[in-house]
């Protein structure tokens, strides 16, 4: 029971963890069993020397996996490992058992697709994105539009025209901005995008031709919600999910349809297999990978002691088992 899994998301605080790591220190302390006392104490020790490595937590948290490990050999071995992950993890994780946790690193590879959100109603608008099940707000502001009211007289026709020229310029600056936002390098930077408000606003956002295209042919769903600011954005992401679950396996459907288009028409703009996959991708000559999730592959580059001849082989589990593999024919 002495193998620490520490995860520490990205707006956490070394010193909230420091102190927790002391206070398990300190109940770990009267552990009965002196073996098993001394096991846990030395992982702790080792997660709080790792910690003393960072003065502040990392722009997508941390984790720390620190223990002593029974290798294949039946031989204990220490293990200390702290990274920053490749993007932002939004777990909290202190667990000390007898394996280490990784449930929440795998969760980060298979959340991949980056959804884009607008949230707009007659006070403001809000622009977010959603990776995985970490949401960001990107930008959000506030405006004033002037309400309908019976008065005026002679004057209700430019009181309406001036409450109809803010709306205008309302829905140009949620589409200025929407661009700035979620197109980058003249590309879409989202997945989808999906539009939220409470009013008629989403609509006619997506219907005007302030919008720009690009981003107009990304938008996945209109969602009626009741709130406006964060707690629209939080509603919009909850009547959301459905589609967005569903937006991968099309776009995988779609690839995997145009893999097959080029086999049955023979273009010779596709290979198969680990190898031939491989030499072109060493080529240059790959614009589409597609990789299966379970593929369990090793990538040997073998020596030969007398001459200068390299030798690569690409083994499954059960290849690397036959030794003749590995020795001269």
């Amino acid at each position: 029971t002495s193998m620490i899994s520490l995860i520490i998301p990205p707006k956490d605080q070394i010193s909230r963890v420091a102190k927790m790591l002391a206070d398990e220190f300190g109940t770990a302390s009267n552990i009965k069993s002196r073996v098993n006392r001394l096991s846990v104490l030395g992982a702790i020790t080792s997660v709080q020397q790792r910690l003393k490595l960072y003065n502040k937590v990392p722009p997508n948290g941390l984790v720390v996996y620190c223990g002593t490990i029974v290798t294949e050999e039946g031989k204990e071995k220490k293990v200390n490992i702290d990274f920053e992950p490749f993007k932002p993890i939004n777990t909290s994780l202190y667990l000390c058992d007898n394996k280490f946790h990784t449930e929440a690193l795998t969760a980060l590879l298979s959340d991949d697709s980056k959804f884009g959100f607008i949230v707009i109603d007659g006070s403001g608008a809000l622009f977010g994105t959603l990776q995985g099940n970490t949401r960001e707000v990107l930008h959000k502001f506030t405006v004033d539009l002037p309400k309908k009211h019976g008065r005026g007289g002679q004057s209700a026709l430019r009181f309406a025209r001036l409450r109809m020229e803010k709306r205008h310029n309302y829905v140009r600056k949620v589409a200025e901005t929407a661009v700035q936002l979620f197109i980058s390098g003249d590309k879409v930077n989202v997945a989808g995008l999906v539009l939220a408000g409470s009013a008629d606003f989403k609509t006619e956002l997506s219907q005007s031709d302030m919008f720009d295209q690009r981003l107009q042919s990304k938008v996945l769903k209109l969602v009626d919600i009741s709130y406006g600011g964060e707690n629209g954005f939080n509603q919009a992401i909850e009547l959301s999910t459905e589609v967005l679950s569903n937006v991968k396996f099309i776009q995988e459907k779609k690839l995997i349809g145009r893999y097959f288009d080029e086999i049955s028409q023979d273009t010779g703009k596709y290979c198969f297999g680990v190898e031939d996959t491989l030499k072109a991708l060493e080529m240059g000559a790959v614009e589409i990978l597609i990789v299966y999730e379970n593929l369990d592959i090793m990538r040997y580059v073998l020596h030969c002691q007398g001459t200068e001849e390299e030798k690569i082989l690409y083994l499954t589990p059960e290849q690397e088992k036959d030794k003749s593999h590995f020795t001269d024919k």
